[in-house]
């Protein structure tokens, strides 16, 4: 029976896949980020009695438990399904943005946002197993980038609510609105098919051998273990680059640089048009080009920007027009984002695949929990600009490394056996 992904015209069923996995991810990535604006711009400091050490943990703690959430996540969806691990995640993280709208204190915003991270962390490697097992090859590039294009949605709503919404309603209202997502998952129940790439992997006895230990051992096992490793490292590289410049971004533009909240947020626009104009045109570069030298040249753009927003802030001139420019480049060296997911799909067989993208995509996001400890400490000794400029050696490293893994544009995905290369 023929699989969705052999068509080779787009089908309404592909688009309505790519429309709910874009609006999970959309919400699971801005609850993520939610808690790094509404620090600068409300009461939550106060209101908690929270020290600067206490807020870097918990605006690191999401990202810790993402590393949970990707690992679990990922597995179970290998073993039970793409489409039902897609809303649970979307229930968990959504629970976690209600409860962080009533915690009391450190302790319990800290359970709240580890609850977020575990439900985040499980999302992303569903959706995107999900995507790369429906369409066809010639367009999975561009659909792994437009579902990742969501974070750049995320980051304005999470600009928009955190910066001028918040301080209005506060910051637990905030907080309890950014659950509403979570009735998503009727639609979804209701309109959306599983993965028939999981279902034949299910009917060869493949998926349903493998459970969360197996499929770990998998991974590390000789014949992907290279592959793993490469893949792990071009990615943290990457997380590196991105949460190093992110989490404390809005602080630094607001109390070293004295920018006003509205001035910030026209900065961080300017960075979110940019992220829209990269996913788009970054799909169509690693559809035509390769995912490798696309996402190499995406992050040399993305490495300039970064050091001419902190380093180079005097040299561009302070808040001019040339300093949104680059703010503009940092967003379009951001479409290297729409190569992970594709590529991590594309290196990993079937009864492998979720977990391989969960383990691998949130273990290294789960480790920049150090991030805002780190940024704090050097800012502690010289400035929020040199900290946050650790992100472009990242960058740089994440365009090297990214050569380690196999050129895989126009890799036919199945469900009986590894990927295999698309008839040319």
């Amino acid at each position: 029976m023929a699989l969705l992904s052999d068509s080779r015209d787009i089908l309404p069923i592909h688009r309505k896949i790519l429309a709910f996995t874009f609006i999970g991810w959309i919400f699971d990535f801005y609850d993520l980020l939610l808690l790094t604006f509404v620090v600068s711009s409300t009461s939550l400091v106060k209101d908690l009695a929270l020290s600067g050490r206490e807020t870097g943990v918990l605006l690191g703690t999401a990202l810790g438990f993402t590393a949970v959430g990707g690992l679990v996540g990922g597995a179970l969806a290998d073993r039970y399904g793409r489409k039902p691990l897609l809303m649970i995640t979307i229930l968990v993280y959504s629970i976690g943005t209600l409860a962080s709208g009533m915690a009391i204190g450190f302790w319990s915003l800290l359970v709240a946002r580890a609850v977020t991270g575990i439900g985040v962390g499980g999302e992303w490697a569903v959706a995107h197993a999900l995507v790369g097992e429906t369409v066809p090859p010639h367009v999975r590039g561009r659909y792994g980038s437009y579902l990742q294009s969501g974070s750049a949605f995320a980051r304005f709503f999470a600009t928009m609510v955190g910066n001028l919404l918040a301080p209005i309603i506060g910051w637990r209202q905030a907080f309890m609105l950014s659950a509403a997502p979570a009735l998503i998952v009727v639609l979804i129940r209701r309109e959306m098919p599983e993965s028939d790439v999981w279902l034949a992997s299910v009917r060869s006895g493949i998926s349903s051998r493998l459970g969360y230990a197996a499929a770990l051992g998998r991974m590390i096992a000789p014949a992907l273990r290279r592959t793993t490793a490469a893949a792990f490292t071009v990615t943290t590289m990457n997380m590196a680059a991105y949460w190093f410049k992110t989490i404390w971004l809005p602080t630094y533009l607001h109390e070293t640089r004295g920018l006003t909240l509205g001035d910030v947020t026209w900065l961080l626009l300017m960075d979110q048009i940019g992220s829209i104009v990269r996913y788009v045109t970054f799909g169509y570069s690693s559809d035509y080009f390769g995912r490798r030298p696309s996402f190499t040249a995406f992050s040399i753009l993305k490495a300039v920007g970064l050091a001419m927003i902190t380093l180079g802030w005097n040299l561009a001139g302070g808040y001019t027009t040339t300093l949104f420019v680059f703010m503009f480049l940092v967003g379009v060296g951001e479409g290297n984002w729409g190569c992970i997911g594709p590529l991590i799909n594309e290196v990993f067989p079937t009864e492998v695949r979720a977990a391989a993208l969960g383990i691998i995509y949130n273990v290294a996001r789960g480790v920049q929990f150090l991030a805002p400890v780190v940024i704090s400490m050097v800012a502690a000794r010289t400035t929020f600009g040199a900290g946050i400029a650790l992100a472009v050696p990242f960058a740089l490293l994440a365009a090297a490394t990214v050569w380690l893994l196999p050129e895989t544009k126009g890799v036919r995905l199945i469900g009986t056996e590894t990927a295999v290369r698309a008839a040319s």
